[in-house]
């Protein structure tokens, strides 16, 4: 099944004061990007988890997020005696200068970094917990970008379906519309001349014939059309094997356009086209 590039998956695990969070998430892109916004104490998860991203995946920016939050009630926080005795001592020469300036408030200083301490978090313990909940993500992210694709594959299958309607529909009109030109121009040879027994008249006919024959064309819609159902059903990257396929089409449907012989042809070609865009901008998300 094919997959999109689209994707979220999220992991939390509870610890001894707090909660550790892990989010993964992929939107599209020509390429494989990957972009960490870790804590500076999880940089060194980065590697091991580019390695394991380019292994699973293929396409598409990725964007990894850690941290942890603290649960207060179970964390004994303190004061840090220095830090505070620095910051009064550097509030006042700070108001020695400016005189009007104001007092660092009760808020101010609990928010200064490093004021207020509380209990270490022993990475050595919950860098493994990292990783473990970082392959959770990725294997849930591959799961929702599946869940996609499948998503997206019914939406291409209907729309070729009704495309080969359309195909079907076209088809019978070109040799009509012929024979109505040949009759129309035989009847007009006969009111002017009284014959329509002409060599050039024959020829003539036959260059029209020539130029307006789209029967390849249509030949060709219809294998395009069988390679991208089963391009769609298939396993594996598909997405720009797609819109080479969606370059196809678009270029045979401008071909029935422009021999088109009918309104009914013409407007059969603008349905083609417009479904064939609509297509694409699903393909554009397809990994």
């Amino acid at each position: 099944m094919i997959a999109s590039m689209t994707g979220f998956a999220a992991m939390t695990r509870p610890i001894s004061g707090g909660t550790l969070t892990f989010e993964i998430k992929s939107v599209n892109s020509r390429f494989l990007d990957l972009v960490f916004r870790f804590p500076d104490e999880l940089r060194e998860l980065e590697m091991p988890l580019r390695e394991l991203l380019a292994k699973q995946l293929s396409r598409g920016k990725v964007e990894c997020r850690a941290g942890w939050s603290i649960n207060a009630a179970e964390i004994n926080e303190k004061l840090d005696a220095d830090r505070l005795q620095t910051l009064q001592r550097l509030a006042t020469q700070v108001q020695a200068v400016f005189k009007e300036s104001r007092g660092l408030s009760t808020a101010d200083v609990l928010r200064w970094p490093g004021v207020v301490q509380t209990a270490a978090l022993d990475w050595s313990t919950l860098l493994p917990q990292y990783q473990s909940m970082a392959a959770e993500a990725i294997q849930g992210l591959k799961e929702a970008r599946l869940r996609e694709g499948g998503r997206l594959a019914s939406l291409i299958q209907e729309r070729t379906a009704a495309m080969r309607v359309l195909v079907a529909k076209a088809e019978p009109l070109i040799p009509a519309a012929q024979q109505a030109f040949a009759d129309k121009a035989r009847a007009k040879l006969i009111e002017v001349i009284g014959s329509a027994e002409d060599e050039r008249i024959r020829q003539e006919l036959t260059l029209y014939a020539v130029r307006t024959d789209v029967a390849e064309e249509l030949g060709r819609l219809k294998v395009h059309l069988d390679e991208v159902d089963r391009v769609v059903l298939s396993n594996g990257q598909a997405g720009k094997r797609l819109d080479f396929l969606m370059q196809e089409l678009n270029r045979e449907a401008n071909t029935l356009g422009s021999k088109s012989v009918s309104a009914e042809v013409s407007g059969i070609a603008m349905e083609l086209k417009l479904l064939i865009e609509q297509i694409r901008e699903q393909v554009q998300n397809i990994e």
